[in-house]
C-alpha cells in the first residue's frame, strides 16, 4: 500500500511519515509512505492508495475526496493529536481503516 500524509507545507507531514514507516516497519507491513504539501495533492493521487489529510486541512476533505474517488483512493482526515503523537500507530490503524485493511 501507499500512503500519502499531506499537510499545509508538507514540514508536519513529513514527522507523521517518519513515524508511520516505523509503526509499518514495527508491524511488519511493506508499505510506501510519503509526505507532501496540499500544493501536491493533484500530482500524486494516481501515485497512491490512501491520502491522510492533516486536520488543518481538513477543509480540503470534500474535493480531495471528490478527486479521489476517480482513482479509487482513500481519504481520512487525521485528528490533530495524531501530529503531537510519539508514534504512527493511530495514524496507520486510519490508513489501513479506510483502505479496506489491505497492506
Amino acid at each position: 500500500m501507499r500512503i500519502l500524509v499531506v499537510c499545509g507545507a508538507g514540514a508536519s507531514s513529513t514527522f507523521v511519515a517518519q513515524r508511520v514507516r516505523r509503526s509499518a516497519r514495527d508491524r511488519g507491513l511493506d508499505l510506501t509512505v510519503e509526505a507532501a504539501g496540499s500544493t501536491r495533492l493533484d500530482a500524486g493521487l494516481d501515485e497512491v492508495d490512501v491520502v491522510l489529510l492533516g486536520a488543518h486541512v481538513g477543509t480540503l476533505a470534500d474535493t480531495v475526496r471528490e478527486r479521489a474517488a476517480e482513482a479509487s483512493v482513500a481519504v481520512a482526515v487525521m485528528p490533530e493529536r495524531v501530529f503531537a503523537a510519539r508514534d504512527g500507530e493511530e495514524a496507520l490503524d486510519l490508513a489501513l481503516a479506510v483502505s479496506g485493511g489491505r497492506s
